[in-house]
């Protein structure tokens, strides 16, 4: 019995799979509906409508539809998508025992206490017939598959067989509404003539009532089990049913049974806390599955897969009753295999399958299926290994014709949990942790005693072989005995090579993890439903199939979706774009793919950028899976390939450097915004004529001029000056006669603004007195005012390099940009401006306009100057003030380069040098720092976690103040340059420093800060910096929190209670927390006065004996004695306690009771506080972030 998911919940009293989905509906005594997902293991919804137990639940075969009957009387169609009840049926007048659907027509099937079995039409929603007949409660009754049948059981001792033929022939036709017998005389001639549905077959044999019956899916067989602890197998014809056998075993009411839907096995669960497994046949127990303290109620078969759900007392658990994974191995052409009785070969170039050879194969449940399967080429020999017997082996020599016909071959035997070819002639077999070297003769020739305790052996090539012990793999050299590498990674299920033997893929339930030759780590794939198999592609791609896909995973960690599956299947070859797989029916199926994708990856891995346009111009790769993942892995040069819609093509382009396609789409999208952030990063680039170009869209003037001066362009500074006199713009025609140094412009300017002081003390400045005179006259004025001797004259400087007509020089890209003819264009088409030369702006007069546009900035319209009337033809700047850039010159194009893209962060190095999660925090790469901390310490609840991770993420950074206007320079603190890794503000140190406070907050009875303060400990030893040197210094220190928590629960907990009973126990295991001596005088001081005044003479003496031994001051020794003395004479306890204190005990950290030596217990990966068994998989009371039961402990 493999048992694949469990719940905990009360009594399951029915169980029904969904036929496509991963759900298991479970029927609830409380009268509760669960629908658990149980690949997943969760729960998806809840349904609570019916009142008191809920009997019977089935999923409808095709509908998104199932329906629930209970103790209510009521029968409710539930539609799962709508998450709600549609309809309730009425009529049953007592307690409804089972119901079901027909696989064809829409009917419902209902029995029930009221001796009748009801069948309704779910979609006219109305009762159709009812049958009578049983003489006691029907505890069930359900459809034939195939015929009109129905078979039903009752208390009453029978079994019936009931023929609904003429109920489908008049119900073609519309069947009529019912009326219920038993509500009126109306119904009576119905019931009483009524041939819809009669009697055929009444089965006695049955001692006591019986509790269930079905048919056989195929044969004319019916099972049925009762309260006589008997399994019946009847048999029938259409004249007669007559009983076949009796199997016996059961020891107390059998409350289900049922044929295996595709083997000749019976199934039954009965009330004596069994599964039995019965051979039709020669019905013969062959298995029995029992649990400790549940009873059996109920029991479902999938209707597709190898999966079985039974409800019991506490809960359901869904298991198989084998192993379906076919033992496998492949080799060369060809991939040997296990299926049925024979061992056979496949050839992958042909498509032929062979058989080679017959071996041995018991009946289900008593023979475990091969597990593993090793070929030797050289001596064409197999090795098979299996569980059976507690592990075994057999070694069958295949024939060398293949053609010969599959015989049964003789094996050689022996006794191992595993066996592998390691030479031409030797295998080395793993048997109760040591490992035997035999030749082909089955004889031992080495015996190997590895160190750690070892659970499976695999092939790693040559004369070494992989060790797996429960925290790691080791690499063991079977010549010299000695380890040659280690892994650690814990609950390793399979391995594989790579085709050249330089990586290793290391299969565990949820994860890969890819290490190379010598057990380095390379990458690790983390998948959240169950990981089944994988194979090597020629190329170093590992291709794997989970529960639901076929997948990829590269050897940087990255990985891609291949295919969905519809039914598990395990990948045996990759080769090209095809995948061979086996199924659990051991068939071949050959699965064609498009490796494009992940082969696009690779060459990006490798920066074959040669081959990654190719692909990209000769294939359909497209989506936004891949521009996201070329986005992240800091490739949008080549995201740009395959993007068309304008903004995101803006984006990437930008984000690449590439200007000439953010012009283009700037174009397109016609935004001010988009506009701006060309501008800044033109700018950025040096590209001086797009960044006018963009200047002149926006009309952003002021900009313009700016350009204009730093470049030293005193023609267009001119044209700037004329335009903003022309709007009327003092401050900006001001700022341009600055620029330009014309001082005429600039005093006229401050006399049109009436500024008269400021323009007579520019003209006096400049030395021009006929303006200075002209304007003291305008003022009224007869002198003319002074001006001070020192005053300066502002001329604006020239700029030392000159760029008129050509941009600033940049690098060029470190990848490669395609093309323009690779770059697929956009559909829009956009007007390109007129291209003017800058050579016909050379020859412009000085007032003139020249090569501008006619303009109007006047808010209403105005008549032009006659100055500007002939002066071609302008700017347009209302309309577009399309400025077109200057027609570019060959030498030009060839100098012009696209900005560098980014290349990989320093953080990037800090992930792939440590597997600390302090290290991927300080990197931001949270999430792998919480699957880390899930894996390693079994946290699930981050949330407290968050300030330390925001404290280690912003300490390992620094920035340095910069120029105005430019952001400060971001600095990374390392800790280390060989490898390269990040300061960590949490060491050893720091968090020594924090216990002083822990034991200043215990000294001053502060005991809910000591729980804050332990729990902030304990979570920063989680993201602290330690060396392996220092790991049993966190351990201590995680150890000393985990006890004064407990301590502070415990006393906290004691001042709460109102029972003396429990303060008195509380105080008590208050004493057996490991404290500080000082800290535990007063513990064990408080704890003797209160049972002493209590009356717990016993008790107290014992405390006060353990408070001597740690000599406390005089005064307190002195009461100690005295309380010895008094108890000595009175030695008896008035309060009978849950305290033995000669028997070790460790405290539960949730329901604060001790849990005895030899009690089951389970432990929090992290502190390691106690907890009894049932809460297992909640969440530690402790620490409050981990898993309690875990199976790896942090820092082991």
């Amino acid at each position: 019995m493999l048992t694949k998911f469990e719940t905990k919940s009360s009594r399951v009293k029915s169980v029904s799979f969904h036929p496509k989905r991963p759900w298991v509906l479970a029927a609830l005594h409380t009268g509760t509906i669960q629908l658990w997902d149980y690949k997943l293991g969760t729960l998806v919804d809840r349904f609570d409508e019916h009142e008191g137990p809920v009997r019977g639940v089935c999923f409808h075969p095709t509908q998104p539809l199932f329906v629930s009957a209970g103790d209510d009387y009521k029968i409710k169609l539930w539609n799962w998508k709508q998450r709600r009840c549609i309809y309730t049926f009425t009529g049953h007048l007592d307690y409804i025992r089972s119901v079901s659907f027909h696989s064809e027509s829409p009917w419902i099937i209902s029995a029930s206490d009221d001796q009748t079995i009801r069948i309704w039409n779910w979609q006219s929603r109305n009762c159709i017939s009812i049958l009578t007949g049983h003489s006691h409660y029907v505890m069930s009754a359900e459809f034939h598959q195939k015929e009109d049948l129905i078979v039903s059981a009752s208390l009453d001792q029978t079994v019936r067989v009931w023929d609904i033929s003429g109920l489908r022939k008049k119900h073609a036709a519309g069947a009529p509404i019912v009326e219920d017998p038993m509500r009126g005389p109306g119904g009576n001639a119905d019931v009483f003539g009524n041939m819809d549905a009669v009697v055929k077959y009444v089965l006695e044999g049955h001692s006591r009532g019986v509790n269930y019956a079905t048919f056989h899916p195929s044969l004319p067989l019916i099972i049925s089990g009762g309260d006589d602890r008997l399994v019946k197998l009847w048999r029938w014809n259409d004249s007669k049913a007559w009983e076949v056998d009796t199997c016996r075993g059961h020891f107390s009411n059998i409350n289900h049974c049922m044929f295996h839907p595709r083997l000749e096995l019976i199934i039954s669960a009965a009330e004596d806390k069994t599964i039995r497994i019965w051979d039709m046949s020669k019905r013969t127990a062959l298995q029995t599955y029992r649990r400790e303290n549940d009873r059996f109620w109920s029991f479902a078969a999938h209707p597709e897969l190898n999966l079985f759900a039974a409800g019991h007392d506490n809960g359901l658990v869904v298991f198989k009753l084998e192993r379906e994974r076919p033992a496998y191995m492949v080799h060369g052409d060809a991939v040997f295999f296990v299926k049925d009785k024979f061992v056979r070969q496949y050839q992958f170039s042909t498509a032929d399958d062979t058989p080679l050879i017959a071996i041995r194969k018991g009946p289900v449940g008593v023979f475990s299926p091969h597990r593993t399967l090793s070929y030797n080429p050289a001596e064409h020999a197999v090795l098979l290994a299996s569980a059976n017997e507690g592990g075994s082996y057999e070694l069958y020599n295949l024939p060398k014709d293949k053609n010969a016909s599959a015989g049964e071959a003789e094996a050689k035997r022996g006794v191992g949990s595993s066996a592998i070819f390691v030479a031409r002639n030797r295998f080395a077999v793993l048997e109760k942790g040591q490992i035997y070297i035999k030749d082909l003769g089955n004889n031992v020739t080495k015996h190997l005693k590895p160190e750690e305790p070892v659970s499976e052996i695999f092939f790693a090539g040559g004369k070494n072989i992989l060790l797996v012990t429960p925290t790691a793999v080791i690499l063991f050299d079977t010549e010299s005995r000695v380890n040659v590498g280690e892994l650690n990674i814990a609950g390793v299920r399979y391995t594989q090579w790579s085709h050249d033997q330089s990586y290793c893929a290391f299969i565990t339930k949820h994860n890969i993890v890819i290490a190379n030759k010598d057990l380095e780590q390379v990458a690790m794939i983390h998948e959240t439903i169950k990981i089944k198999s994988g194979a090597w592609d020629e190329s170093g791609i590992f291709v794997y199939s989970t529960l639901n896909h076929l997948k990829y995973g590269l050897t940087n960690g990255d990985t891609g979706i291949i295919k969905t599956l519809e039914q598990p299947m395990y990948v045996v070859k990759v080769k090209s774009d095809t995948i061979f797989c086996i199924d659990r029916e051991s068939r071949i199926k050959v699965v064609q793919f498009d490796p494009t994708e992940y082969r696009f990856k690779m060459a990006l891995i490798a920066r074959d950028y040669d081959q990654v346009f190719h692909i990209i111009k000769t294939s359909n790769l497209v989506g936004q899976s891949i521009i996201g993942y070329l986005q992240k892995k800091g490739y949008p040069e080549i995201a740009l390939q395959f993007v068309k819609d304008p903004k995101t093509r803006y984006d990437l382009a930008l984000q690449c450097g590439n200007i000439e396609v953010a012009l283009e789409m700037a174009k397109v999208i016609e935004l001010p915004e988009y506009w701006s952030k060309l501008g800044q990063e033109a700018m950025a680039q040096g590209n001086l004529q797009v960044v006018e170009y963009v200047y002149q869209r926006t009309k952003s003037f002021d900009l313009l001029s700016f350009l204009y001066l730093i470049t030293g362009n005193q023609e267009k500074l001119q044209k700037m000056l004329k335009i903003a006199q022309h709007r009327g713009d003092i401050m900006s025609t001001y700022q341009n006669a600055l620029y330009l140094g014309d001082v005429h412009a600039q005093v006229h300017t401050l006399q049109e603004s009436g500024q008269y002081p400021l323009a007579y003390l520019a003209a006096k400045t400049y030395g021009l007195e006929e303006e200075a005179s002209a304007i003291v006259q305008a003022v009224g004025l007869e002198a003319h005012p002074p001006v001070l001797q020192n005053a300066k004259l502002l001329v604006p400087a020239h700029p030392v390099l000159k760029k008129l007509d050509s941009d600033w020089p940049v690098k060029q890209n470190a990848v490669p940009v395609p093309k323009q003819e690779s770059v697929k264009p956009v559909q829009k088409q956009v007007q390109k401006p007129v291209e003017i030369p800058v050579e016909e702006q050379a020859n412009v007069e000085a007032e003139g306009w020249g090569d501008e546009i006619e303009i109007d900035f006047s808010p209403e319209k105005a008549e032009e100057p006659e100055e500007f009337a002939d002066a071609g033809e302008g700017w347009d700047i209302d309309e577009d003030l399309d400025i077109p850039l200057s027609e570019p010159s060959p030498v030009k194009e060839a100098k012009h380069f696209v900005a560098p893209t980014r290349g990989p962060p320093v953080t990037s190095a800090w992930i792939r040098n440590s597997r600390l999660p302090a290290d991927h925090i300080a990197a931001g790469s949270f999430e792998s720092a919480m699957q880390l901390l899930n894996h390693q310490a079994g946290v699930v609840i981050f949330q407290p976690l968050k300030p330390h991770f925001m404290a280690i993420y912003q300490a390992c950074k620094t920035h340095l103040a910069s120029v105005n206007g430019v952001s400060p320079l971001q600095m990374l603190l390392t800790r280390s340059n060989e490898p390269l890794l990040p300061l960590i503000p949490f060491t050893v140190k720091s968090l020594r420093s924090q216990i002083d406070a822990l034991y200043q907050a215990m000294a001053g009875a502060k005991f809910t800060e000591v729980i804050l303060l332990g729990q902030t400990i304990i979570h920063q030893c989680l993201v602290s910096y330690y060396d392996p040197s220092e790991t049993g210094q966190v351990r201590e220190i995680i150890d000393i929190c985990r006890e004064y928590i407990l301590g502070g629960t415990l006393a906290i907990a004691r001042k709460t209670t109102e029972d003396p009973k429990r303060s008195m126990e509380l105080a008590v295991y208050f004493t057996h927390c490991k404290l500080q001596p000082a800290h535990l005088q007063q513990v064990l001081k408080l704890a003797m006065l209160y049972t002493f005044k209590l009356k717990n003479f016993a008790t107290a003496l014992v405390l006060a004996q353990r408070l001597l031994d740690l000599v406390p001051p005089a005064e307190l020794q002195q009461s100690c004695r005295k309380i010895i003395q008094y108890a000595q004479r009175n030695n008896a306890d008035e309060t009978q306690l849950q305290y033995d204190q000669f028997n070790p005990f460790s405290l539960c950290g949730q329901t604060l009771t001790p849990i005895y030596l030899g009690s089951q217990e389970v432990q929090c990966p992290l502190c390691a506080t106690h907890y009894t068994s049932d809460l297992n998989g909640q969440v530690c009371t402790t620490c409050q972030v981990s898993k309690i039961g875990h199976p790896r402990a942090f820092l082991q």
